[in-house]
């Protein structure tokens, strides 16, 4: 299954069968390399809250595995950000950008393969986003981060959807390799991407956009 460009789509994480936030973003490519998207400052995006309003990053994780939760929509309330999917990668690679949008940093979220649907008036991709993630800067200088945040969840395994934790700091290592080499992406593709004329942002999420997850 590939989507067409320009298309929008929502990117969603998934968390042990919950949907844990989701963006509204536009197709820039999706070839054998991967899927490229593009989520626009102000674009439509939802995430899951407490009853009491406040996110996961808000509380200690053994007070969010215990609570009830709800989803609330709202912006991207952060610069525009290019993400791309490497095909069948445990991993996904964000452009992030400066408050004056040119670019600042690869960003390696470490995650699941996504999964992806198409019901036809709407399509998205699902994955599991494993909280550990590395930082790269421009001049292929990396750091790892959220390995505190990744470290406390892991003691609750009943609850937490990281299964393999070496499995995951492995991929981090790996995509590491490639960028202290410089290999693609870290060469400098798409540092510059500028999105095609006529790519507004969407007024709200789509219809749909919190169908029961894939994963």
């Amino acid at each position: 299954m590939r989507f067409e460009p320009g298309r929008l789509i929502v990117h969603r994480n998934v968390r042990r069968g919950r949907i844990g936030w989701v963006r509204t973003a536009r197709v820039v490519s999706d070839d054998d390399r991967g899927l490229l998207l593009w989520v626009p400052r102000d674009s439509p995006v939802a995430s899951e809250v407490t009853e009491a309003g406040l996110g996961m990053r808000a509380v200690p994780f053994s007070e969010w595995v215990s609570s009830s939760y709800r989803l609330v929509t709202g912006r991207w309330d952060g610069p525009s950000v290019l993400k791309f999917l490497p095909t069948g990668a445990a991993h996904s690679v964000w452009w992030f950008r400066d408050a004056h949008d040119r670019f600042a940093t690869w960003y390696v979220n470490l995650e699941e393969p996504g999964v992806r649907w198409d019901d036809g008036t709407l399509a998205g991709v699902d994955m599991v986003d494993q909280d550990l993630d590395v930082v790269v800067r421009p001049d292929l200088g990396w750091e790892w981060k959220d390995e505190e945040e990744f470290v406390e969840r892991l003691a609750f395994p009943d609850h937490y959807w990281v299964a393999d934790p070496d499995a995951v700091r492995a991929e981090g290592k790996r995509v590491i390799a490639l960028a202290e080499s410089g290999e693609f992406p870290f060469d400098g593709t798409w540092c510059d991407f500028t999105p095609p004329p006529g790519w507004g942002v969407a007024d709200a999420l789509p219809p749909g956009w919190d169908r029961p997850p894939v994963r």
